[in-house]
């Protein structure tokens, strides 16, 4: 939908000014990603916030004088709730909408550049997925085994290779000199990494293989994860954030249930063998809990979005590669801290989240936040090994 003309008036004065800056507010993310509109559209907003503005200041000036001091205003502000309660929407609404119009604005310029690398060579990811569609007849079950299963696995087992090599023979420094907890996994024991090799190996193709057919039906009920037509860019980073909060809260809460006495004995125990992880074990679990831990939470988020299998198979793999960074045990340069999950396997009582919100707001961090971990909590965007920088206290190295 294009934006009319009188949009780009409704920093004129007139009686109409409220409806023109509502108008640009619900056309303003439908417009196209091309630069010269997300110009127009950031000055288009940029002006509708100064309108909006003025005609706050304007109305809170015309109020203040039917007062004859601001103490009589101040008394009869307080007196009346019901006021108080409207005028803090109308503020929540001052900040929020300019705020909403300005972001709108800038995010049409940022991710343009994003959005370029999408559609790069014209319709080049549409033409690839096209051709892939059609390679495999358009078979919907074999692609969405392919995009939940077979794709995640290969970047899973490709990173972990690597790791692998790092943990088995001490080499290449460039990796095993990053080691968490110094003097764990230095090498790691071969018969208990074979052990885990062969679980995670029956979780990632049987178990998976299993829940992926039995969500099928849902999700072919739910809409059309196969379809011809990619989803945009702008719309999958949007699927991201979402799947990224669905996961944290059902992480959350499944992880502690099976922290629970009565399921840690017989289910949660498995996974805590390990208290210096590595890469792989983050799915050496009890089928019973890579269904509810590992695998539930991050595909609820694809079915409650209807989320094409391209979407889907982007999140999963990138969700295998978080976790492996989490258990990995190597604190690497330029990727994300690994800090706050691998000191859960040191203390167990810990850090139960992927992000660390719900950690907070139900104090499951605090001893984490008074640790040397918590301190080394961030991107390493040096050279220098953390544990170097930031040492344990003597006498936690004795």
């Amino acid at each position: 939908m294009q934006m009319m003309k009188e949009d780009t008036k409704c920093s004129a004065p007139g009686n109409h000014q409220k409806q023109h800056c509502h108008l640009v507010l619900i056309l303003l993310p439908r417009q196209q990603p091309d630069m010269q509109k997300s110009g127009k559209a950031f000055l288009t907003a940029f002006i509708c916030s100064i309108s909006v503005l003025l005609a706050t200041l304007k109305r809170h000036r015309t109020t203040l004088s039917k007062y004859p001091s601001w103490n009589c205003y101040s008394n009869c502000y307080s007196n009346c709730s019901a006021w108080k309660l409207w005028d803090s929407l109308k503020t929540t609404a001052f900040i929020l909408g300019p705020a909403l119009l300005v972001f709108l604005a800038f995010r049409n310029s940022i991710t343009w550049h994003l959005q370029k690398f999408w559609g790069a060579s014209g319709f080049f990811w549409q033409t690839q997925w096209e051709n892939l569609h059609y390679m495999l007849g358009g078979n919907d079950l074999v692609i969405y085994i392919l995009g939940t299963t077979i794709i995640p696995s290969i970047v899973f087992w490709g990173f972990n290779g690597i790791l692998m090599v790092a943990d088995v023979t001490g080499k290449p420094t460039f990796i095993t000199r990053y080691r968490i907890q110094l003097g764990k996994n230095d090498p790691v024991d071969r018969d208990k990494l074979h052990s885990a090799i062969r679980t995670v190996l029956f979780n990632s193709y049987i178990i998976n293989v299993a829940v992926a057919m039995l969500f099928w039906p849902i999700v072919k009920w739910r809409g059309e994860p196969c379809s011809l037509q990619l989803p945009t860019f702008h719309w999958l980073l949007v699927e991201l954030s979402i799947f990224t909060v669905v996961e944290e809260i059902l992480f959350y809460y499944s992880h502690r249930l099976v922290h629970h006495p009565l399921l840690y004995k017989h289910i949660h125990k498995k996974h805590h063998e390990w208290t210096a992880p590595v890469g792989v074990v983050s799915l050496y679990a009890h089928p019973v809990e890579h269904v509810l831990s590992n695998l539930l939470p991050v595909l609820m988020g694809p079915v409650l979005l209807k989320s094409h299998i391209t979407s889907t198979s982007v999140w999963l793999c990138l969700a295998l590669l978080v976790t492996t960074i989490s258990h990995c045990g190597y604190h690497l340069p330029f990727l994300p801290s690994p800090e706050f999950h691998d000191f859960h396997h040191v203390k167990f009582n810990q850090c139960y989240g992927v992000l660390g919100i719900l950690d907070r707001l139900h104090g499951t961090d605090t001893v984490f936040r008074q640790s040397k971990a918590y301190e080394r909590h961030f991107v390493l965007l040096g050279l220098t090994p953390l544990t170097e920088s930031i040492p344990d206290s003597p006498k936690k190295s004795e």
